[in-house]
């Protein structure tokens, strides 16, 4: 059985269990690295080029749902999203804090499925700040720090998206946060619900009333609670007449057409 996963979703401040995971060291941030060249890219059908601002669902009509998943204090839940989405082919995007061991602890089994397309990565800072309360410097770093763990970690050198803790942000964090590489901030508009820690049914409620097409849905790597809600809620994607997207799927660089070319065949859009 898999071991924990789906997490809930930072909709206000106080992600529960932050401080408890121990931060790993990282290198000083460097300057944004080029997005790699579209020479060889593959035209993918229905693929955005991803927005500068502000985005909180998919783009217009359709049965489409981008699981989102923040964090990764606890390792084990990490391991589990992984597992779900290798055993189950769920497509997801990550957003991690580089300062949490858990994703590095299980970068080896992540890596493939990133390559592959079929989970996308953005940027959630790296020891998940209120940057509202920061300076522009201290902003950049955190931003800067968490895109180099990116690429030393997972070799993810071009993802656009970028995701403010605790959703706060404002025109300052949004222009810094395009200046390090990341012009999309994404939010969202569902919402797991376990910014605390939820009883079975109390997270299955939330997901059965946020799961409905181009929705972008917010949870965390955080919690156990989902370790065995697993079947119920692809069971809700289906009888819902969903199917999963990452980011990337709906937005993408060029070099993300071509893993998600080269993942599926085919843009999975609604």
């Amino acid at each position: 059985m898999l071991a924990a996963g789906l997490a809930g979703a930072a909709v206000g401040r106080g992600t529960d269990g932050l401080i408890d995971a121990e931060p790993v060291a990282a290198a000083p941030p460097v300057p944004a690295p080029p997005v790699e060249a579209a020479a060889s890219a593959v035209e993918v059908p229905g693929v955005l080029a991803p927005p500068t601002g502000v985005v909180d669902a998919l783009p217009g009509e359709g049965s489409s749902i981008a699981l989102t998943i923040d964090d990764g204090t606890n390792s084990e839940v990490v391991a589990s999203f992984i597992a779900f989405a290798a055993e189950t082919g769920t497509r997801l995007t990550f957003f991690p804090n580089g300062c949490y061991r858990s994703w590095e602890d299980n970068a080896k089994a992540l890596r493939p499925l990133i390559e592959s397309g079929q989970v996308a990565m953005g940027n959630h800072t790296w020891s998940h700040p209120d940057l509202t309360t920061l300076g522009d410097r201290e902003v950049a770093e955190e931003i800067a720090r968490n895109r180099d763990f990116l690429r030393s970690v997972f070799g993810v050198t071009d993802s656009p998206f970028f995701r403010p803790p605790f959703g706060a942000h404002d025109e300052r964090i949004d222009r810094i946060s395009a200046d390090a590489g990341h012009p999309t901030v994404v939010m969202w508009d569902g919402t797991l619900g376990d910014s605390r820690v939820l009883t079975p049914a109390e997270l299955m409620t939330s997901a059965r009333e946020w799961f409905s097409g181009q929705r972008i849905i917010v949870g965390h790597a955080n919690h156990r609670t989902v370790t065995g809600l697993y079947d119920e809620l692809l069971g809700l994607v289906a009888e819902r007449g969903l199917r999963t997207v990452t980011l990337a799927d709906v937005w993408a660089t060029p070099a993300q057409r071509v893993r998600g070319a080269s993942g599926t065949g085919r843009a999975r859009l609604g």
